[in-house]
């Protein structure tokens, strides 16, 4: 109202019409979504542990919609959340965990709506050795010990970083519950291929690696890199055989393989645009597909086990 006051003192009230509809035009402009779920670009940021998989399912989607482009970032998990809080260019991360309630508030304040999330799959962190390691079965109970020192088995335990990684924040969280890495036996390489080459070139490493980066036989480089290490069975402590179990996809699904973990997207995404459609895709059929042939279990779509008995004779003419 003051700036119309201050026009018509001026005479200059002719001048209004032109700044109310170069006004509306500008807003507009601005609000046009630059992408849809089959058009445009965007960059996303991704745990590393699960680059294999995830690499397939935007080969796949951008094979599926030629006008679109997904570029990923991968980091360190807690990278990904800073992203994510702090980037407004980062609509999109794939991680390991939900938010939490504080994570959530700030969002929500800040965006003015929730940001969604859920969990598309459930991976596995498998121990990789070297092939003439003496043991290759574990329990849970002797891993605490290695990493907190208390059992002295002359290895030397890898991660995919010293810091912020999701898979040092499964070691502290589900394995170590509370106590302190020996630091004396820990080794930080740069990621997940650094651990399987640090592990295949010496033989007391033990290295902790998502499943998707050495459980896949059909990949070739994973089927090679399975003659340089060796996967590592863990106890199930539930399981009344008390089995020793390999981080196998039946493994996941059974949950008989204790090591497993969820696979989240969280999507600050208010429209339909390309983060929205990226994750309708990992959700449904052909996503969960995906995960499934990465020998991940998926987390959407139900995919049952049931014992045959197969008949071995074949029936005379």
């Amino acid at each position: 109202m003051n700036i119309v006051l201050h026009l018509l003192r001026k005479g200059a009230l002719q001048v209004l019409p032109v700044f109310l509809l170069f006004s509306c035009t500008q807003q507009s402009s601005t609000n046009v979504p630059a992408d849809s779920p089959y058009s445009g670009a965007i960059t996303i940021s991704v745990d590393e542990s699960f680059k294999p998989v995830i690499d397939e399912q935007i080969a796949m989607y951008e094979g599926s919609y030629p006008g679109t482009k997904i570029t990923a970032n991968y980091k360190p998990e807690a990278e990904c959340i800073k992203d994510l809080l702090w980037d407004t260019a980062t609509r999109l991360i794939i991680v390991t965990r939900s938010l939490n309630e504080k994570e959530e508030k700030y969002l929500a304040d800040s965006l003015g709506y929730k940001p969604i999330w859920d969990r598309i799959a459930t991976d596995a962190l498998a121990l990789v050795l070297h092939p003439k390691a003496a043991d290759s079965t574990f329990t849970i109970d002797e891993l605490r010990g290695m990493l907190d020192g208390t059992l002295k088995k002359g290895y030397q335990m890898v991660f995919d970083g010293l810091n912020a990684t999701s898979n040092i924040r499964y070691a502290i969280d589900s394995i170590l519950k509370g106590r302190q890495f020996d630091t004396s036996v820990v080794r930080a390489v740069k990621n997940s291929q650094a651990v399987l080459d640090y592990v295949a070139a010496t033989p007391n490493a033990i290295g902790m690696v998502g499943i998707s980066w050495i459980g896949n036989p059909e990949i070739k480089e994973q089927v090679e890199m399975l003659k340089k290490v060796k996967l590592a069975y863990i106890n199930c402590s539930w399981c009344a055989d008390s089995a020793f179990v390999k981080p196998t996809q039946l493994g996941i699904m059974s949950r008989r393989y204790p090591l497993v973990r969820g696979l989240y997207y969280i999507i600050k995404e208010n429209y339909s645009g390309l983060g929205s459609g990226f994750v309708s895709f990992m959700r449904f059929e052909r996503g969960q597909l995906i995960f499934r042939r990465a020998y991940l279990s998926p987390a959407k779509i139900g995919f049952h086990v049931r014992s045959v008995k197969i008949n071995e004779h074949l029936p005379k003419d």
